[in-house]
């Protein structure tokens, strides 16, 4: 017969109600008593039963984890990253559920603090707005990751985009080259706006004209990338660098580099932003920031454990350091003129 938290509260001499928050980890109980429970449910090799422990707490022991879309702008790296991180902290102290806001259609009936005892939302675009406000409004412990919404979620935690694609763009200035293209992802997504940003900021403190015929739109795909390149290429004279606001996309753009006979970074440097797994062992190995999207979920999902065990959040925005990899395929320009 398996052992349940009756068994243990009894050799405790404690209530059912105080061994299921000591398994919880619940700051009401003394870590003197914390300790003494789990060694007893370590010796009767004790095994949660959610059910149970749902009804006792008043909880579903699911975390939902939210993205703005998993079918449109959503990488199979960046998918990954994020729910690593959130799990290596979730683990086995709730149920992740993992779903596409967009899925909702705008219903959001489904979600209630009966169904998630907390909600992480990896923020994409403004699309997202409404859901992240229903789940305010229903006071649901809330932590929104990649998007800074402090009318809404007290706790926010995202890369700095902006500061990091400010370096990459300026490396590649100090290497000579002024006449550099952008390709943006999805328009819509506050990553993009952040990392065209730093692209501008760069040109600007380095005193660099704008030029809106060196941009184009990639959409975050390898087929966006390669497609954006090809319009830049048809212009005179040519980019001597450009910029990508995703690797993915950067991998696109130096297909079509090389199918126009052209070379990577002899012709025209690529650098691109994530730093996927991909990225080192292209040829030439790619030129890119890192975001530690694993180290933002994580963070994210440590924060949200507080809110849920605290009750209450305190209002806080992290900015999480991007990092400059310098590779191969970004050059120096020899000016010839």
């Amino acid at each position: 017969m398996s052992v349940t938290i009756k068994d243990i509260a009894r050799m405790a001499g404690v209530s059912h109600t105080t061994v299921s928050r000591a398994l919880n980890d619940s700051p009401l109980i003394h870590e003197d008593t914390k300790r003494k429970i789990r060694a007893i449910a370590e010796r009767l090799d004790y095994s949660p039963n959610y059910s149970a422990r749902s009804l006792v707490l008043a909880r579903s022991y699911h975390i939902g984890l939210f993205f703005s879309t998993l079918s449109k702008g959503t990488s199979s790296s960046f998918f990954h990253e994020t729910v690593k991180g959130v799990h290596s902290v979730v683990n086995t102290k709730y149920h992740l559920i993992v779903n596409g806001i967009d899925d909702y259609d705008g219903n959001y009936a489904a979600v209630t603090r009966k169904t998630f005892d907390g909600i992480i939302v990896m923020s994409q675009s403004d699309g997202d707005e409404s859901f992240i406000r229903y789940v305010a409004d229903k006071s649901i412990p809330l932590v929104v990751l990649n998007r800074n919404n402090e009318q809404l979620s007290p706790v926010n935690v995202l890369a700095d985009d902006k500061a990091g694609v400010y370096r990459v763009v300026s490396h590649m200035i100090r290497q000579g080259h002024s006449r550099i293209a952008l390709i943006e992802g999805k328009q819509s997504f506050k990553s993009s706006q952040a990392r065209k940003g730093g692209y501008l900021q760069a040109l600007s403190e380095h005193c660099i004209p704008t030029d809106e015929t060196l941009h184009a739109i990639g959409g975050y795909t390898l087929e966006g990338g390669y497609a954006a390149m090809q319009r830049l290429l048809q212009l005179k004279p040519l980019p001597t660098a450009v910029f990508c606001s995703s690797d993915e996309m950067a991998v696109g753009a130096m297909k079509a580099i090389f199918q126009s006979g052209l070379t990577v970074p002899g012709d025209i440097s690529v650098a691109g932003f994530d730093d996927d797994v991909f990225s080192a062992f292209l040829s030439p190995a790619l030129t890119t920031v890192k975001r530690p999207v694993e180290t933002i979920s994580r963070i994210g999902a440590e924060k949200l454990l507080a809110v849920i065990e605290r009750g209450f959040p305190h209002k806080e925005t992290l900015f999480v350091d991007t990092e400059l990899l310098i590779r191969d395929s970004v050059g120096t320009l020899h000016k010839q003129e």
